[in-house]
């Protein structure tokens, strides 16, 4: 099969390799969609302790199940299926808890398994027992179904950050992950959204979106902005999703008392660590949160959002590109030129 090899940092090779074989308890996939995130970007550039050279990375991923395992029983040859990343390994204690993306081992597909820049992918028995595996519902694409693992993983940023019908939300950074905050917001029944982006281009393109209140943090003061926009009071919740130290550190300044402050966004290696008044904290009595991937059960949910049309995938995707033009669609997602763009092996 031709898949794109990440052989070192920045120097990934589209060739042709084995194509893999399975055991009884294993699935193979035609890869038909897997999209570009920001973590292959970063995988890429600097890599990941997780990630082992000579690896096939990727992991928003749709295709069609070409071959399965003598004892596979849910799945079968035909089937359409989307996979996340984050897999449990299904005996600790947080993947006993559902809380898989907190798992020590921390598998995932596109780290330690090999995921989605090829044209075939297998799935092991852990990822078909406990991973993030679904059919696609009828109707949704392969490509629209592949944008089910980010939209699970702001799921779990919103379950995480509480937030409720009626809140006021500050989403920071209007990229795929920020446009899919403000769509789910608007869906969950918030009060207000607003979204700030330090790009004016990039802040053009989200006006297609449902934000309410739009903010160029290059051209206008971004605190007082939010404060006018809150009647002084501060966000009931903030989403910084994007991978900026001052993001994180000003989400404190804008957040209201009993407010949720997540840094959605990682910051890549080498970041300068952030500097914070935990007075903001104290007096406010704010909460300040994190929130990794997603599990099994909110990639489910996503599929299903994408498949009723609650969330539609096909706003967010703005190139696609073949497999041998992959170093082409990482420029296009890096350079930020569009929204997602999707590789077709």
């Amino acid at each position: 099969m031709k898949a794109a090899v990440l052989e070192n940092l920045e120097k990934m090779v589209v060739k042709q390799v084995g194509t893999p074989t399975i055991e009884k308890e294993e699935i193979l996939v035609r890869v038909r969609s897997c999209a570009v995130c920001g973590s292959d970007i970063r995988i890429y550039h600097q890599g990941n302790p997780r990630v082992k050279p000579p690896q096939i990375i990727g992991h928003e991923i749709a295709g069609e199940i070409v071959e399965v395992g003598e004892k596979i029983e849910n799945f079968k040859v035909g089937d359409r299926v989307a996979i996340g990343a984050d897999v449990p390994c299904g005996v600790c204690k947080f993947c006993k808890n559902g809380l898989g993306n907190n798992c020590s081992i921390n598998y995932a597909i596109g780290y330690q398994f090999p995921g989605g820049f090829a044209e075939y992918i297998s799935l092991n028995e852990t990822t078909v027992k406990y991973g993030p595996l679904h059919k696609i519902p009828y109707g949704l694409s392969f490509d629209e179904a592949s944008l089910a693992e980010p939209l699970a993983c702001c799921l779990n940023g919103y379950e995480l950050a509480n937030l409720r019908i009626g809140d006021t939300v500050v989403i920071i950074g209007a990229g795929p992950i920020g446009l899919m905050l403000v769509e789910l917001a608007k869906n969950m029944g918030v009060g207000k959204i607003i979204l700030s982006q330090r790009s004016k281009e990039r802040l053009e393109i989200a006006k297609k979106f449902s934000a309410h209140v739009f903010i160029s943090s290059l051209e206008e003061n971004f605190r007082q902005r939010v404060m006018e926009e809150t009647q002084g009071e501060g966000a009931d919740v903030v989403m910084v999703a994007c991978a900026n130290p001052c993001a994180q550190q000003e989400a404190l300044e804008i957040v209201g008392h009993r407010g949720r402050v997540n840094f959605f966004g990682g910051l890549p290696p080498g970041s300068a660590r952030i500097k914070i008044d935990s007075n903001f904290i104290h007096y406010k009595e704010c909460f300040v949160l994190g929130s990794h991937g997603s599990v099994p059960r909110q990639h489910k949910i996503a599929l299903d959002l994408l498949s009723r049309g609650i969330i539609k995938g096909k706003d967010f995707i703005t190139h696609h590109f073949g497999l041998d033009e992959i170093g082409q669609a990482f420029k296009t997602a890096e350079e930020h030129q569009g929204l997602k763009v999707i590789v077709n092996p």
